[in-house]
This record gives C-alpha cells, sequence and structure tokens, in this order.
C-alpha cells in the first residue's frame, strides 16, 4: 500500500511539472507568434516591422504584454459584469486545454522511469479536442453578449455560427481518418505513422478540408469575419480592454499552435523523425537524445504551419460572410462526405469486405 501512494505521488509531480511547462511554453509560443507574425508582415510588405526593443525587436512581446497589464481595466456600466470577465476566461481556457492530449515526443528515462511527453493519453483524444474547441465558442458568444454592444454581440453571432459551421467538415474529415487508424488516440495515430508513410499521403483532401477549416476554427484571415472592422467596429471583443482583452489575443495564437499540433500529429507523423528509424537510433545512441531530438522535430512541423497561418493572413484578402457560409456548407461539406465515402470504400475493398 505504501509503494503505490509513493507511485501515484511520483505520478502526481510527472503529470504537474508537464503541464506547467506546457502552459509556460504555451504562452511564451503565443508571444512570440505575435513578434513573428509582424515580422512576416513586414517582410511581405517590404518594411522593417518591429526594431527597436532589444535586437530585432524580439522584447517588443514583453514591452506589448506589459503595456496590456498596465492599461486600464474598464467594465461597461449596463454589461453582465460575472459574463463579462468568464467570456475571455473561457477563451484561454478551452484554448490551453486542448493541449493535453497532444503527444509533444517519446518517452524519456529519468529516475528509473520512462516518462511520456504527453499529459493524458486518452483513447479519444481527437473527440476531447473536439469537445474542447466547441466549448470555446462559449467565450465568443458571452463575450458578446455580456458587453451590452450590438455590435459585439452582431460579431459573437458571426464567430459562432462560423465556428459550428467547419466544425462539420472538420468532424467529418476525421471520421475519414478514424476508418484508416481504427483509433481516436493521438498517440496511436502518430505510433502508426513511426518509419511509415504519413497520413497525409492517404487523405491529401482530408487534410486540405482540415487546413481550411483551422483557418475559420482559428478565426484567421481569410476568415476573420467576426472582427472585420469596417461593418463591426471592431468584433466581439470591441468593449474589451487590459488582459481582459489580452485573453482573447491570445486564445486566438494558442489556438494557432494548437491546431498546428494537432495537424502535424495526425496528417504528418507528429514527433516521428522523417528519413530516420526512430528506433534504431534511440538503441544506439540513448533514449533520452531521441526524445529530445523528436521534441525539436515536432515543433520545427508546427512552426512551418504557423508560418503559413501567418503567409496567408498578409497575402489573402477576406471573404464576405455570405462566400464564407456557401464555402463551408456548399463545398467543404460536401467534400468531406465525398472523401468518408471514397475512404469507406477503400478501407472496405482493402479488407476483402467489397
Amino acid at each position: 500500500m505504501h509503494v503505490l501512494l509513493t507511485i501515484d505521488w511520483f505520478l502526481f509531480l510527472e503529470k504537474a511539472i508537464l503541464i506547467s511547462l506546457i502552459i509556460v511554453i504555451s504562452l511564451v509560443v503565443a508571444m512570440y507568434e505575435t513578434w513573428a507574425e509582424r515580422k512576416v508582415a513586414a517582410v511581405i510588405q517590404d518594411r522593417r516591422g518591429p526594431n527597436r526593443a532589444g535586437p530585432i525587436g524580439i522584447l517588443q512581446p514583453l514591452a506589448d504584454g506589459l503595456k496590456l497589464f498596465m492599461k486600464e481595466e474598464i467594465v461597461p456600466n449596463l454589461s453582465n459584469k460575472f459574463l463579462f470577465i468568464l467570456g475571455p476566461g473561457i477563451a484561454m481556457l478551452t484554448a490551453m486545454m486542448t493541449s493535453a492530449v497532444v503527444p509533444w515526443g517519446g518517452n524519456i528515462h529519468v529516475f528509473g522511469r520512462d516518462i511520456p511527453l504527453q499529459i493524458a493519453d486518452v483513447n479519444i483524444g481527437v473527440l476531447y479536442i473536439f469537445g474542447v474547441v466547441s466549448m470555446g465558442v462559449y467565450g465568443v458568444m458571452i463575450g458578446g453578449w455580456a458587453s451590452n454592444n450590438k455590435f459585439s454581440l452582431l460579431a459573437a453571432i458571426r464567430g459562432a455560427s462560423q465556428i459550428i459551421s467547419y466544425e462539420l467538415a472538420m468532424g467529418l474529415t476525421l471520421i475519414a481518418m478514424l476508418m484508416l487508424t481504427g483509433s481516436l488516440s493521438l498517440r496511436t495515430i502518430v505510433g502508426q505513422q513511426l518509419d511509415h508513410t504519413y497520413y497525409v499521403a492517404y487523405q491529401p483532401l482530408g487534410f486540405l478540408i482540415f487546413l481550411i477549416c483551422a483557418f475559420a476554427e482559428c478565426n484567421r484571415t481569410p476568415f476573420d469575419l467576426s472582427e472585420a472592422e469596417s461593418e463591426l467596429n471592431f468584433g466581439y471583443h470591441q468593449e474589451y480592454s487590459s488582459m481582459k482583452l489580452g485573453f482573447y489575443l491570445f486564445a486566438e495564437y494558442v489556438n494557432m499552435f494548437v491546431s498546428s499540433a494537432v495537424m502535424a500529429t495526425i496528417f504528418w507523423g507528429g514527433y516521428d523523425i522523417p528519413f530516420l528509424n526512430d528506433a534504431q537510433f534511440g538503441l544506439n545512441h540513448g533514449q533520452n537524445l531521441l526524445a529530445t531530438l523528436e521534441v525539436f522535430c515536432f515543433f520545427i512541423k508546427i512552426a512551418i504551419f504557423i508560418f503559413f497561418f501567418m503567409w496567408v493572413r498578409w497575402t489573402v484578402p477576406r471573404f464576405r460572410y455570405d462566400q464564407l457560409m456557401k464555402l463551408g456548407w456548399k463545398t467543404l461539406i460536401p467534400l468531406a462526405i465525398l472523401n468518408m465515402l471514397v475512404t469507406g470504400f477503400v478501407v472496405l475493398y482493402r479488407h476483402g469486405g467489397l
């Protein structure tokens, strides 16, 4: 009984350290995504971007964060005070919770124990991500409604409709992936791609649909219709200031980071190092070195997706709202259904069912 209790405490300590580390990394990545986006925009527009705070402006995110903390907290008199504060909290919480089931690397060996670089390897990891992401809609809707501002409410309704619409196509895409993988565990999906062909080769249309839906889910250009300044003044967070506004802005960048991690995990092998036999490398050079390289490789894949998010933002113009909904309902959903049916026929054929 005493030994069992000790093991439980070790497990608690492992998970607590891993959770803290992932939260800190997510927040730091979100901070420097803002700096990277301004630098990418500067390169595309032939200008310098942030270059005053530190070398090449590397301290600019710290200055921006300090500015948000120091700004005056303004709560409109006619707003619902409790919901006004709850909205950005939900948006930030749901953005952080999605990282719990992402496998960031293999196992590291510390103090005689193999520690997986994943907070929770649940067998319904993909469903967990969908459930948590769906709750993020409440952060948008509550923030817009509690502000008691008609423009904010209109923007919140737009954002919620957009997220719900594109979640349908994304879900249908993942049904096709489930037919191939036979599992909803993200670690199992990565394991099936280790030293094998990545699933993007089997599901190119599914990946394209998932990528487009990720833009809409993250409220990124060309799908940022809930923040169309020319129509809505500012968007669903128009009445927010200080760190409550910061939570909404940070949630967008954390969602972009986690969405990139999920796409890399499901379609691009996750932490698998391409052109390398991971198992043999681990035997020859040690498990911890392999895990470190896997994490590094995984973050390179995430960085490529984040760069693509930013590149599209400063290249493609914003859609009209009717174009946005038409693309979701009349194009992506039928394509996702077609992809699901074709995948089903192929899987049945390969298993002798046809």
